[in-house]
């Protein structure tokens, strides 16, 4: 074995806070893939090496935590999710499998309705896409006031752009059978004019602020939404995210827990070019607040745009793009666009190309879901250095296969195309979009599905695409080393390497000396960030 990557500190600096040892640590650090032990201080690796290297490192205040011989990984870094969403959903509200139909929503309504007081909103989601479309009827709406008992209640689809109402909250918006549609949105009405509940674009930041109203203490109820995300994805392994469409509320509430101490987690924000979901300032207003609202571990570095959701059309004309991408560029911030057709793939790299003709290979571009991508723009993404943002994750079998069309179409033959994208160069980042791709986020089951293209769950056999499967090593890449530097974060974590904070995992079983059909069944024992435990298992809690 390679002697230790680091020297040993001097004795002027040798107080060592803690040591790993007995463990099988791959470290995703190209110079030293594998050891069994390291050492970290005030929240940073200082040596990486066997355990008779880092032994001798341990002092009277040393924490020594023997891993048994088990795999110890970076923490995993998820570039793609939505915290205050996702914290909100698990915190407050209720929370829809992705496999519900009509009759599982509203029996979960019923549900939820009877925990709470007379008056309080039924909030949650998400109600995929063909669901979504299927309610607009008054027949469905009579029996979503059913279950409600008089109770306002919204239910949000997974594009988060519109939203599933019952009466009383049409009733609180004001919202009737003549009321005209407002700019940039749409009342949906049957074919005799009546409302049916469903909010189309603008209307549905009204029902989210007519709720968020009746929410009697909305700041300690985002500290604690933002907590409780953080906590979720430590419990999974996660200790670095991006997330995806961050309004300056919530970079607020994560500076504040930041500089409380109380952020277990790399934040990278992403700031809406345009409205998204919630109001308050964006573009280039909430571009110029970024400076003010950075903290140690929060990092508001990207700007967001959404340029279609399952649809092909573009919500941006070419030269709109171009504006934003200056506007960005200008500021020293990068780009996540948010392309899932292959129409608005193209348009997003013309649009980069035409940024590195003018600006060279400074700024950092991702594209995100790109499910759809013509053969002709695959090398593009390499040519032009763009990050593909996989994301979510939905290469398998599952239910939300229909958003896109059914296994078996000829659209879902290149569904994904990962292994194209791979084979080409291009730095592939894996992200869940929790809460919008999944109830709660899956890394294992990402990485897993990322090599077999198949689920675990027997309830939705076959494979999709099974030709853009990818090795282990790099689906894992892709989860740690690759996804921290598109995020602009490899000089803080994605690896175990000195120098780097001591981010780090404890897994259940080692990924590399099992079947990959078992990697979803991953559990994550221990989690640690800044060289701090912020998440232990019940079982590991026993053994120590």
């Amino acid at each position: 074995m390679p002697e230790a990557t680091a020297s040993p500190p001097r004795d002027t600096d040798h107080r060592i806070d803690l040591v790993v040892r007995d463990a099988d640590v791959r470290t995703l650090d190209a110079e030293r893939p594998r050891a069994s032990a390291f050492a970290a201080r005030d929240g940073r690796v200082v040596a990486v090496g066997t355990d008779w290297d880092i032994e001798r490192l341990v002092g009277p205040g040393t924490r020594v935590v023997d891993a048994g011989g088990r795999m110890v990984l970076p923490g995993l870094v998820d570039v793609h999710t939505h915290l205050g969403p996702g914290g909100q959903a698990a915190a407050w509200e209720l929370t829809l499998p992705p496999a519900s139909g009509v009759t599982e929503i509203l029996g979960a309504v019923r549900d939820l309705t009877r925990t709470l007081g007379p008056g309080e909103w039924v909030v949650g989601g998400t109600v995929v896409g063909p669901v979504f479309q299927a309610v607009g009827s008054t027949a469905v709406l009579a029996a979503l006031d059913e279950v409600a008992e008089g109770r306002p209640v919204m239910l949000r689809d997974d594009s988060l752009h519109n939203r599933w109402v019952n009466s009383r909250a049409l009733e609180i918006l004001g919202v009737g059978d003549s009321t005209p549609d407002p700019p940039g949105g749409r009342y949906v009405r049957d074919a005799a004019g009546r409302a049916v509940g469903l909010l189309l674009g603008a209307p549905a930041t009204d029902a989210e602020l007519a709720a968020r109203r009746a929410v009697a203490d909305p700041r300690g109820r985002d500290l604690r939404s933002a907590r409780t995300a953080v906590q979720i994805l430590n419990s999974v392994g996660v200790t670095a995210t991006q997330d995806a469409a961050t309004m300056g509320a919530w970079l607020d509430v994560l500076t504040e827990l930041d500089r409380a101490g109380e952020l277990s987690a790399w934040v990278v924000a992403s700031m809406p070019a345009r409205e998204f979901v919630e109001s308050g300032p964006v573009g280039t207003e909430l571009f110029d607040s970024a400076p003010l609202r950075r903290s140690p571990h929060v990092r508001p570095d990207f700007v967001q745009a959404v340029l279609n959701g399952f649809t092909g059309e573009s919500l941006f004309t070419d030269e709109e793009l171009a504006l934003l991408l200056e506007a960005a560029v200008e500021r020293g911030l990068h780009v996540k666009l948010h392309a899932t057709a292959d129409g608005t793939v193209r348009q997003a790299l013309d649009a980069v190309r035409l940024m590195r003709e003018r600006h060279g290979a400074g700024p950092v571009f991702h594209l995100a879901h790109p499910e759809s991508v013509h053969p002709d723009d695959v090398p593009r993404f390499r040519e032009l250095d763009v990050v593909a943002d996989a994301s979510p994750v939905l290469w398998f079998p599952n239910p939300m296969n229909g958003v896109f069309g059914q296994v078996g179409d000829r659209s879902m033959e290149r569904v994904w195309p990962l292994r194209e994208l791979h084979e080409a160069g291009t730095s592939i980042a894996a992200g869940s979009d929790w809460p919008v791709g999944a109830a709660l986020p899956d890394p294992w089951l990402s990485i897993e599905t990322m090599v077999t293209r198949r689920s675990p769950d027997p309830l939705f056999p076959g494979s999709l695409a099974p030709e853009q499967a990818v090795d282990l090593a790099t689906a894992l890449a892709a989860h740690t080393v690759d996804a921290a530097e598109a995020m602009g974060l490899s000089h803080e974590t994605g690896r175990i390497r000195p120098g780097l904070s001591a981010d780090f995992i404890v897994l259940d079983r080692p990924l590399f000396d099992i079947p990959v059909q078992e990697v979803h069944a991953t559990q994550v024992l221990q989690t640690w960030f800044a060289g701090r435990q912020v998440y232990t298992t019940g079982a590991a809690r026993a053994a120590s």
